[in-house]
Parts: structure tokens; sequence; C-alpha cells
């Protein structure tokens, strides 16, 4: 009987309280020592062995340009779980996977590296019984995609043992433009067949971005006010309190829509607006969110309803920082967007003649990722001839991240013997109403790839549809004037304001 034909006796499949293990496997890196790889991934592998949802015989390779032996890399991993992980450090844990790791070291054109990992792997299988089942990320520049693509198929490590499988799991970004997502699509498949391959938006390995369809789904008081009739527009931002840091020589020429709104924002409206699903399973899911990106219109005239800009000179928690045409490594007459604000519509019953507004940027006012409902005023009101001042609109608010939740805001009568009413906030925050801490968005992702589960990773229709949606917004930024520029440490152009103001309405302050 071969492993992967045996269950557990003693499972009952109705037992909600046993968490889904991986079965044998392995983690092959590339890229290991970039910061995503020591910052991210090593420690989540470290918090899923801690917490018991990887196999004993679990290895991990790694492969990079450096020249380090098998206990050199353990060092490596180590400082990084140490330093990052998100569970306590327990020397057990940490032996029983020191004990499967191996480095391969090399370039990505270097036969030799290919040939030792294929028999790195070979030995694992052997020692450590992870029955051929590999999952290769790619963490690694874009440029570098094809040639790891094709080692992998020329050295043999694409094809799986009867009985195992093999899987790719590639970073954003996934091409500039829809052109190069075609090109770099074609190049995969040819290797890895569309189900073999995960495209990691770790957006949608956060618990709260899953807690939107929980939250539209599972409850009857939200759905039937989802639409049209009661919903004013949608805010969805994203915004970050740094710099570009180093990442000079990625970002310049890439910019704020192409590193957030054509994944990460798009991703997340999607989910907003989407029809409830048949099932929670990856076909349903992506069919749904699929029908939202073909509908997305573009308004007739991207001058009014799109902004870009860049950070100038300012202060941001006490001190000053440059602007992005002074940052090191920048081009001085660059026109890289670092914020990007765009306003879409969404051609379809539910949602005609709603607004999706969408913003990034970096050094803005906080670190901040939300989306926002913003409902219709009450169509009368009986109490205008009392104090309504402080009464906005309702909203439901979904906090993603710093602090995870949800706010409902609605009006309430202050206290006293007036009849004035105000703006006031319900909240639900995920470390106030549950004990257990929510995982690593790259937790919850990794131990996916491994059990197979695609249901939160955009599929190849969807990353092209992005990029249809995306492509004419930039072909018109480069064909017209400059970008705006805003302060560091503030919330965004005046420009941005003006754009909502035009629609007689203005951004939230998260």
């Amino acid at each position: 009987m071969s492993v992967t034909d045996w269950h557990n006796p003693l499972r009952d499949p109705r037992d909600r309280r046993l968490p889904r293990v991986a079965g044998p496997s392995g983690l092959v890196i590339f890229g290991v020592t970039g910061d995503l790889s020591r910052k991210k991934l090593m420690p989540a592998v470290y918090d899923l062995a801690n917490r018991g949802l990887l196999p004993p015989g679990f290895s991990l390779l790694g492969f990079a340009r450096r020249e380090w032996e098998d206990q050199d890399f353990a060092q490596v991993v180590h400082d990084s779980v140490r330093e990052h992980a998100r569970t306590p450090f327990r020397e057990e844990v940490w032996q029983q996977l020191a004990d499967g790791m191996r480095f391969i070291p090399g370039d990505f054109d270097d036969d030799t590296a290919f040939r030792q990992l294929r028999e790195a792997v070979e030995e694992l299988d052997e020692k450590r019984g992870t029955s051929g089942n590999y999952a290769f990320y790619l963490s690694v520049p874009p440029k570098f995609f094809p040639k790891v693509v094709q080692q992998l198929k020329k050295h043999g490590l694409a094809d799986a043992p009867e009985g195992s499988w093999r899987r790719a799991v590639i970073e954003k970004p996934f091409g500039h433009d829809l052109a190069s997502a075609k090109d770099l699509n074609a190049i995969v498949h040819e290797v890895f067949a569309p189900d073999q391959v995960f495209r990691i938006d770790h957006y949608l390995g956060k618990e709260t971005v899953q807690n939107i369809l929980a939250l539209r789904f599972a409850n009857q008081m939200y759905e039937p006010i989802w639409n049209r009739s009661y919903v004013d527009h949608v805010q969805i931002t994203m915004a970050e309190d740094i710099g570009i840091g180093g990442r000079a020589g990625y970002y310049d020429g890439i910019g704020a829509a192409r590193d957030v709104i054509q994944n990460h924002l798009l991703q997340l409206m999607a989910l907003t607006a989407m029809e409830e699903p048949a099932a929670f399973d990856a076909e349903s899911l992506v069919m749904e969110k699929l029908k939202v990106l073909k509908a997305v219109r573009l308004p007739d005239d991207p001058a009014a309803s799109t902004v870009r800009a860049q950070y100038a000179d300012g202060w941001q928690g006490g001190e000053k920082v440059k602007g992005y045409l002074h940052e090191e490594g920048i081009d001085p007459k660059s026109t890289t967007d670092t914020y990007a604000a765009v306003k879409l519509e969404v051609d379809n019953r539910r949602w005609a003649g709603v607004p999706f507004y969408l913003r990034t940027g970096k050094r803005l006012g906080r670190r901040v990722t939300e989306i926002a409902v913003v409902f219709q005023r009450a169509p009368h009101s009986p109490f205008d001839s009392t104090a309504t001042e402080e009464l906005g609109q309702n909203a439901i608010v979904i906090r993603v991240q710093p602090d995870e939740g949800m706010t409902v805001r609605f009006g309430s009568k202050v206290p006293g013997t007036s009849m004035e009413i105000r703006d006031v906030s319900m909240d639900f925050a995920y470390g106030e109403s549950f004990t257990e801490s929510s995982p690593e968005a790259y937790e919850r992702l990794i131990l996916d790839v491994l059990l197979g589960d695609a249901n939160l990773f955009p599929r190849t229709e969807e990353v092209e549809e992005s990029w249809r949606i995306l492509d004419p917004i930039e072909e018109h930024w480069d064909t017209h004037g400059k970008p705006a520029r805003y302060a560091s440490g503030s919330w965004g152009p005046r420009e941005a304001d003006e754009m909502l103001a035009r629609d007689g309405r203005s951004w939230r302050r998260p």
C-alpha cells in the first residue's frame, strides 16, 4: 500500500478540532538569501512545524549564489527563525527541521548546481520519506522565472514520480503588463500544468481578507444591502508609512499601481464585489472573481479619474525624510508613481453606478489596509431641524492590517436633553474576540501549497484580466504630464482629494 492510500482509522472527518496537516513533502526555495525568504518564508516554515502541521520528515532545500555549506544554511535559517518567528522557539522542533535542510550553491544557468539539487531531492526522498512530493518556491526577481522553470524541466525536477506531485510557487509581480504576463504564463505552463502553478498574493492569506467572504455569505444581515440600492461607494486603501528603502532597483520603473493595485487591491475589490460562490473551492471562487474583473469598466476620462504622484521631502515619525527623487539610486527625472488612485466601476446588475475608489501609496500618514463600504444617506431624515452636523454616512470598514477586525459606523443620539445625533463606531477586533492568534499569511499559503489547496491563489485568467484593467491607465500616464507631488507623512496629493470632490465625496481618514 502506498503512503497516499493510507488513512488514519481513528480520525473522524466530522471532527473540526484536528487541523489539516501536510503529507510527506519538501520545499525548495530559490533566492533563499533574500529578504522575503529570511523574514517571511523560513519563519513561516518553522511556525508550521512548531504547530505540528508539517510531516516529521519535512525537508527544506535552499538554492542561491552563496558558497555555503549545509550547516551555514541551517545557521541562517536558525537566526531568521529566532528573530522573526511568531511562535516560541523550541529546540526539539528546530532539530527535527534542521536534519532535513540542504543548501545548493550556484547560478540559475549552472547545470552542475541543478544536478546537485536533483541528487539532494533523491537523497532526502530516501532518508526523510518525502515521497517525491516537492514544491519549488521562486523567491527571485521575475526576470529569472523563465530560466529557473526551464532548468527544472531540463533536469527532470518538474516531473513527479508516479503517485507524487511537483508544484511551482511564483511571487508577484507576474509580468509588468498584459503582454509580458501572457508570455510568462506561456513559459511557465510549458513546464507546469495550470493546476500545478500557485501564484502567491500574500494578502489573500490574511485572515481578514478571508473574513470578507465569511462576513458576506455566512450572515444574513449584510448581503441584502450589499448592492447599488444601498451602497454609495467603496474605498479600498493600502497605505504604507515607509519609503522605498533599499528597493530602488526593483521599484523604479514599476511604481505603486503595478506593485499594489494590479494584484492586491483588484483582488480585494473582486472579493468585495463578487456574487456568492457555489462552494468554497478554487474553481467556484475563481469563477465569481473573474466575473467581477471582466465587468470592470474604466472611466472615459483617465485624466479625471486617475491620479499618480511621488512623495516629496517631509516629516514622518518625528524625523525629516527625503523625497522620492532624492532617494539613493533613483533617477532625478524618474516619473515612477509612489502613490496611485483610480476610480473604477463594475458594470453588472449589483454594482452599476457605484464607484470603487482604489488608492495606495508610500510615505503616507500611517501603515494601514482597509476596505470601506460606504452607504447612502437615509432617504428622509426627520431630524434635520436638530443637531445632525456630526452625522456622516453609515459604513462597514474591514481592517485588513495592522489591527485586524471590522468597524460598523452608524448614527446615534448623544445623551442629553436635545436630539443631537452623531456618528459612533462598533468595533470587532480579532485579538479581543479569539484566544488563538492569527497565523501569518505565509503560514497559511505555504501549507495550502503543500496540501494542493488553490482556494487563495489567483489563477492565470485573473492575472491577465487585472493587467487588462491597469494597462490603459499606465499608457495614459506614460503620455500625459508628470506625477503630482505630496509631502511625506501626509495622506496623498491634493489632486486625489479633488478627484473625489468632483463626485461630491471625500477620502476616509483611516
